[in-house]
């Protein structure tokens, strides 16, 4: 009797071999471990450094208690079985001093992610490690959609899902929500459409 393979029979790779996979990727290979299975993340332009800055531009002004963190690696999913960075971690200033590469998602209120200019990648942003930030019950999760020209702020999480779920388009003035507590005036991400 042979088995045919259909594509949903992938091997599993544990937490321990991945981080290992992951210390000696070469340089600038970032990886990430969603759903079981390691990802590599697209590197980064110049328009995404210009978003994540305009952020923490206003993170530190309304919040100067804050840090936005840029690439940390966070333990997400159920029982801390995946492995994501979002493109900025929001947590209190120096949150994550003696934590290793892969932190606990404990005292990080609100992981942001900024979509590249890659159709493939965008499941990964637009469910994956949204369900996977859920799951480690960081409060807030903010995508800024390159693609779509939108902020979508998701926030309350329980089971694993964000319940609280808002889209806005560029331009528009989005409240993120407590613990957060900040407005931003999205004017400016319009000079990043290309």
């Amino acid at each position: 009797m042979t088995s045919e393979n259909t594509g949903t029979d992938r091997a599993q790779l544990s937490v321990e071999d991945f981080e290992q996979l992951a210390r000696s990727a070469p340089e600038p290979t970032a990886l990430e471990f969603l759903g079981g299975r390691p990802v590599t993340k697209p590197g980064r332009d110049g328009t995404h450094g210009c978003i994540l800055m305009w952020l923490l531009k206003q993170c530190l002004q309304q919040r100067p208690g804050l840090a936005l963190y840029p690439e940390q690696g966070l333990k997400t999913e159920q029982h801390r079985k995946g492995r994501a960075r979002p493109a900025g971690s929001l947590a209190p200033e120096g949150h994550f001093a003696g934590q290793g590469e892969w932190s606990e998602p404990e005292g990080v209120l609100m992981a942001v992610d900024v979509t590249p200019h890659a159709p493939e990648t965008d499941p990964r942003y637009r469910s994956e490690k949204r369900d996977g930030y859920a799951a480690a019950d960081i409060p807030v999760h903010l995508l800024i959609d390159r693609d779509a020209c939108t902020v979508a702020v998701h926030s309350e999480p329980e089971g694993g899902k964000y319940r609280g779920r808002m889209s806005y388009p560029y331009g528009a003035t989005v409240e993120i929500p407590a613990p957060v507590g900040i407005t931003l005036e999205t004017e400016k991400l319009k000079d990043y459409t290309h």
